[in-house]
């Protein structure tokens, strides 16, 4: 299959099943504690056929290929029995946080897998998993296996460091610093940005140390601490963005292009690296998956879930912020303003959506591949 074909259905499924995962975080929960769900909607409006009717439910195919969407019944009027809004404070709490909460799982879910066929990854020990020949990387004398100690003087102690230095240094010849075994190698190279983004401006392929064959259930917990260190990291970018170490570019909000052109460029990646020869000697062991794929899934997802619970209005976040008072002094806010808080949210948000959609085309994002 093309790879822009194979791009294309995996960007609708995972989006959609994303999305998906979210909502039924919501209905499971609502559902639990017996708040009615007038329509399970898969995709989004307007509606094609309905499938089939389950207890209350109805559960809805529609035209749009993205997503999903509960409509529970009295969502935003407390005066209608059995609703979402007539609920007590705790329940609304635990129906709002659901959706979060199983996009947070999903990226557990994903980073265990990830770490049951790699290992443990020693996340401050950035290592050469392949490096592609003719590049600026095999000119410059890296082999697979190659740890990378500094680049222009400065540690290199994570992944995304390392991207960035080489973001910054395009065209620049930086010195490097490489370990192999007990060999200590200098040497330097140059990022080329004629070379593309599936190419890499220098032509390797990085990721961190793997050690120990793990169990089921240190998996489960890596997989539990790498998404909690990802949503820190996302809730970090703008305090990062402000202090410098990390350009706007880098932490900018993309759209459905962009996420599309990412998903193009890792597609192409994980496809690139099983079918190119190793660096090394034909009798070289292959070099492991990149993974590169699965890993912007689990970015989806956990980031899907930190940008709900923003306390923007509209938003889950911004729902959970109204009961957190009703909670603390047991005194509800007024429905009619909640609600009108959250219209003007929502027209801000769309106003936003439309914004970061239009810049994905007039400034299109690429990922930086090394």
């Amino acid at each position: 299959m093309n790879n822009d074909i194979l791009a294309g259905v995996i960007f609708i499924l995972v989006f959609g099943i994303v999305i998906l995962v979210h909502e039924f975080g919501h209905f499971f929960v609502g559902r639990f504690f017996k708040v009615e769900i007038e329509e399970f909607g898969v995709g989004l409006p307007p509606k094609m056929i309905s499938l089939f009717r389950w207890k209350e439910t109805e559960f809805t195919l529609n035209w749009l290929p993205i997503g999903g969407f509960n409509r529970f019944k009295g969502e935003n009027d407390p005066e209608v029995g059995g609703g979402l809004a007539a609920a007590s404070a705790g329940v609304r709490l635990a129906v709002l946080l659901a959706g979060a909460v199983m996009n947070f799982l999903l990226g557990i879910l994903i980073y265990s897998i990830i770490i049951s066929k790699l290992g443990i990854p020693n996340f401050e020990v950035v290592q050469i998993f392949e490096v592609t020949p003719g590049s600026p990387a095999a000119q410059a004398g890296f082999r697979v296996d190659d740890i990378i100690l500094e680049i222009n003087g400065e540690t290199i102690n994570s992944e995304p460091k390392l991207r960035g230095i080489i973001g910054d240094h395009m065209d620049q010849e930086m010195s490097i610093t490489l370990q192999r075994g007990e060999e200590i190698i200098e040497t330097s190279a140059t990022p080329l940005s004629k070379r593309s983004a599936n190419q890499g401006a220098l032509g390797f392929i990085p990721g961190y140390q793997y050690i120990d064959s793990p169990s089921f259930l240190t998996t489960l917990s890596y997989g539990t601490q790498t998404t909690v260190l990802h949503a820190k990291e996302i809730l970090l970018f703008p305090a990062k963005i402000l202090r410098g170490t990390l350009s706007p570019e880098e932490g900018r909000f993309i759209g459905f292009r962009g996420i599309y052109n990412i998903f193009q460029q890792t597609v192409d990646a994980d496809v690139e690296s099983r079918i190119e020869e190793p660096a090394a000697s034909p009798a070289s062991p292959a070099p492991p998956p990149t993974f590169y794929t699965l890993n912007l899934i689990a970015s989806l997802t956990i980031t899907l879930g930190v940008f709900n619970l923003l306390p923007f209005p509209a938003l889950d976040g911004g729902r959970i912020f109204f009961i957190i008072p009703e909670l603390i002094f047991r005194k509800r806010v007024p429905a009619n303003f909640e609600n009108a808080v959250h219209g003007i949210g929502m027209m801000l948000l769309l106003g936003f959506m439309l914004y970061i959609n239009v810049m994905d085309f007039v400034n299109p994002v690429d990922i930086i591949l090394p």
